[in-house]
């Protein structure tokens, strides 16, 4: 059987899927957060502000669905949901967490080029 060659360019590719429910806005922010780790739905939702219950609910859904996300029901009164990284997941979220690093140090930047690009002549 021959090896299955992922590239995230082509039409079809697995791959794709996965890069368009991690890279979401609602994906990273996911991933990021769990990175510090075991979370409670609610809990989530406070931390990922500005998401809304049924967003939340896809976007960990789907990133459970590709192996990220791991949901477990804890056997207490009420039952209790808590979600974790994978160890997937957990590689993905570091990466992910750096170019945020990244991203909230260049704020003054992009704040500057969006000044400029807005001053120019339409």
């Amino acid at each position: 059987m021959p090896e299955l060659v992922a590239d995230v360019f082509a039409r079809g590719c697995a791959s794709r899927r996965t890069l368009e429910s991690v890279t979401g806005k609602w994906g990273v922010l996911a991933l990021v957060a769990l990175r510090e780790g075991a979370y409670r739905f609610n809990a989530l939702r406070r931390r990922v502000d500005g998401v809304s219950e049924k967003m939340l609910a896809q976007t960990l859904q789907t990133l459970e669905r590709d192996g990220l996300v791991h949901r477990e029901v804890l056997a207490t009164i009420p039952a209790r949901v808590e979600y974790t990284l994978t160890l997937l997941g957990a590689e993905i979220a570091e990466q992910l967490f750096t170019l945020v690093q990244l991203l909230e140090a260049r704020v003054p930047q992009v704040t500057e080029a969006q000044a400029a690009y807005d001053a120019r002549p339409k």
